[in-house]
């Protein structure tokens, strides 16, 4: 008799055929997820890349005309961009000179409260715009800053008073490369970051830092310096964490002072303008801020450096 036919099962026929589909199913499915994720974040990085400087420099360019308490002076830069520079006169007789480096945002108009709450404490105060803020032209960016800093360095240091620099947060990094060279008789640093790579870290922590452009590698360069430094940070901070703060100041090579204002954050006005904070510079420059002959001479000297690559005129 004629056997019948057995069937024929294919390989994917039967329970383990369908598991192989489905395996394969979810894995397409799995691909394409992953692609769109990594789609994203490469447009969502590259985006931040190409608008970086639009994040890190926030200017306004609303500036009121100049106070009738303060002195204007024109600097021009090596590469044209020029200066208007405030000068605040101390209440009374003066015992330093404090030249402010803003933070990022806003322009030199916000700082008057500051400049006039250290006017009080005795203190003569330079200030004015980077680059591309208030009424200053140009584009912000590490290199420019630091030659719009070191013009008005040159004519801040064109008096027998001590001079202080002042950074502001991202101020602290231009106020500590200059000084660098420059040696003011003290810096201040309210609320520094250790680097701007730190800083994209804290906020950005799924781009890679190797991609900017601007660095401000305060950390570091603090531990290069012989002057006095006053490191001032609120323990509140939502911007600048504390910690970094901390860690700029243990990284000073010199002689070092830590004030912490307990619960205030970064742009609290006890913390960026108070009576307080002005007080703390104050005592500050009393006790470290000496000005001697061979300070100034060395002044002289290490600000001639700057007349062959970003030095100023005074117009």
């Amino acid at each position: 008799m004629p056997q019948a036919s057995q069937p024929q099962h294919g390989p994917s026929d039967g329970l383990f055929g369908h598991a192989s589909g489905d395996v394969r199913s979810w894995l397409r499915r799995l691909t394409g997820l992953v692609a769109v994720i990594v789609g994203a974040w490469v447009l969502l990085t590259a985006a931040l890349v190409v608008a970086q400087r639009q994040l890190i420099y926030l200017p306004d360019r609303d500036l009121a005309l100049p106070p009738s308490d303060v002195a204007v002076t024109m600097v021009e830069t090596v590469d044209g961009i020029v200066h208007e520079v405030w000068t605040m006169p101390a209440d009374g007789l003066a015992m330093a000179r404090v030249v402010v480096f803003n933070g990022n945002a806003g322009n030199k108009g916000h700082r008057l409260t500051l400049a006039r709450n250290l006017a009080a404490e005795g203190m003569e105060v330079l200030l004015f715009d980077y680059r591309g803020y208030g009424d200053t032209a140009g584009t912000p960016s590490e290199e420019g800053l630091m030659r719009d800093a070191t013009a008005v360095a040159r004519i801040a240091f064109e008096t027998d008073l001590p001079v202080v620099f002042m950074g502001e947060s991202l101020g602290a990094g231009p106020a500590t490369a200059l000084a660098v060279h420059a040696e003011p008789d003290g810096l201040v640093l309210r609320s520094p970051f250790t680097s701007l790579s730190d800083m994209a870290r804290t906020h950005y922590p799924f781009v890679p830092t190797v991609l900017l452009r601007d660095r401000y590698p305060v950390e570091e360069t603090v531990s290069r310096l012989e002057v006095p430094v006053l490191v001032i940070l609120g323990t509140g901070d939502s911007i600048v964490p504390p910690e970094l703060s901390r860690r700029v100041f243990q990284a000073v090579g010199g002689p070092r002072s830590l004030v912490e204002m307990d619960g205030l954050d970064h742009n609290d006005p006890g913390l960026s303008a108070g009576e307080d904070l002005a007080h703390v510079i104050k005592s500050f420059v009393e006790e470290h801020a000496r000005l001697t002959t061979t300070t100034r001479k060395r002044i002289r000297r290490s600000t001639d450096i700057f007349s062959s690559d970003v030095g100023s005129r005074r117009l």
